[in-house]
């Protein structure tokens, strides 16, 4: 499980990474990558937090410059690897609060995944914008990383 979750984190630094250097380069970026982008970093932030049972600091559609993305985006997968590397049981349950007020209880596994699975999601949605701006994105599909 820790291996296959490492690489599944791998490869989403990477199209992030992917899409920081593509969005920069881009003058102007379109105000809905950025707000995109900036969602992808604060959900990622957030639950980490809420696995390490700590306030976040970024809230979840808080905006960033394009100049602190890369930081943002190299702490969240630092801190994910820490997670990844202390945790002795990807099933234990994570209790916390969502955007709502909500409790819930998930693993964190289940966590994990959420946050790749969230960030292919929008990083789509991004790369339809780019596309609309006359951009061609670069190719992110897994199995392009995989071979």
């Amino acid at each position: 499980m820790q291996g296959f979750l490492q690489q599944l984190f791998d490869y989403n630094f990477l199209c992030n990474k992917l899409l920081i250097e593509q969005c920069g380069a881009v003058a102007p970026i379109p105000g809905e990558c950025q707000r995109l982008f900036s969602h992808i970093l604060d959900a990622h932030h957030i639950w980490n937090q809420r696995i390490l049972g700590e306030a976040p600091e970024y809230g979840l559609w808080e905006i960033h410059p394009h100049d602190v993305w890369g930081d943002i985006h190299y702490n969240n997968q630092r801190t994910t690897f820490e997670i990844m590397t202390n945790s002795h049981n990807f099933q234990e349950r994570v209790e916390y609060t969502n955007s709502q007020g909500r409790p819930f209880t998930s693993d964190i596994k289940d966590i994990l995944f959420q946050i790749i699975n969230h960030s292919t999601h929008h990083r789509g949605q991004i790369l339809a914008q780019l596309r609309a701006h006359g951009t061609e994105p670069p190719k992110l599909d897994y199995i392009f990383y995989r071979r």
